[in-house]
């Protein structure tokens, strides 16, 4: 028996579809980053895929495998090196807030030690005449006096000796005191008076604030006197008759005399 059988060709893909095939299978690799920098030559060593009948399939050679490597490995070096700048920078920035606070802080310890220097200087208290002693006590009894004892303190002083108000306060009185001759008063900044007699000259008005050891005027012999001397009252009010022990009165504020 004979048997016959049907002859044909073997058809291939059509050319459609081979297109189609070829450009998804390189859509793949650009789109993995496998082919991102590759030129077109290199699809273009063999012959055209519509020609061979065959899938296009794309082999990566060795140097294209370096070359990718090297700059993925570059593109981690210049992350790195970004992040290290980055925290650098943090670093000086952190450093120079710190060294800022450390500065402001040591400015504001430093005025406060002044403010504080200040207040201790304004509410000292001197000596109305340096380096000098109490010559006449106060309550000494004599007929220089008319209320027949001594008021204040004489302080031993050639005339022309400057005289320092003994705290702070305002001067509420300057010129001729009949008997103290050129004469200041200042209310002092506690509610006492000072008062500083027998002047030769007066360097302040009335009004005008002073402070401790500020020069206020030159000792002299006018009003009624044997001598040139500084005569020093504490008082509870400006006028005559309301002293005070001026020797204790100093004392109570750190003067030696």
């Amino acid at each position: 028996m004979a048997f016959s059988c049907a002859s044909g060709k073997h058809r291939g893909p059509s050319r459609a579809k081979r297109r189609t095939v070829n450009a998804m299978g390189v859509a793949a690799l650009t789109t993995t980053g496998v082919i991102g920098t590759l030129a077109g030559p290199a699809f273009a060593a063999g012959p055209p895929v519509e020609g061979t009948g065959l899938l296009g399939i794309v082999t990566l050679g060795d140097s294209v495998a370096r070359t990718i490597d090297a700059q993925a490995a570059a593109q981690k070096q210049a992350a790195e090196r970004k992040q290290a700048e980055q925290a650098r920078a943090e670093r000086r920035r952190a450093a120079e807030k710190a060294a800022e606070k450390r500065a402001a802080e040591e400015r504001e310890v430093k005025k406060r030690a002044a403010r504080e220097a200040e207040r201790r200087r304004l509410n000292a208290f001197v000596a109305p005449i340096s380096h000098s002693y109490v010559s006449t006590g106060y309550h000494a009894g004599g007929s220089l006096w008319s209320s027949g004892s001594h008021t204040g303190i004489d302080f031993h002083a050639a005339t022309g000796t400057p005289v320092h108000t003994v705290g702070s306060g305002t001067v509420v009185e300057t010129g001729w005191g009949g008997a103290y001759g050129n004469q200041i008063v200042i209310r002092m900044d506690d509610g006492t008076y000072t008062q500083y007699a027998h002047l030769s000259s007066i360097g302040v008005f009335v009004g005008q604030r002073v402070v401790p050891g500020r020069q206020i005027a030159l000792s002299g012999a006018t009003g009624n006197v044997t001598g040139p001397h500084l005569h020093f009252e504490a008082r509870t009010s400006p006028d005559y008759g309301s002293d005070i022990d001026p020797i204790a009165y100093l004392r109570s504020h750190g003067v030696n005399v």
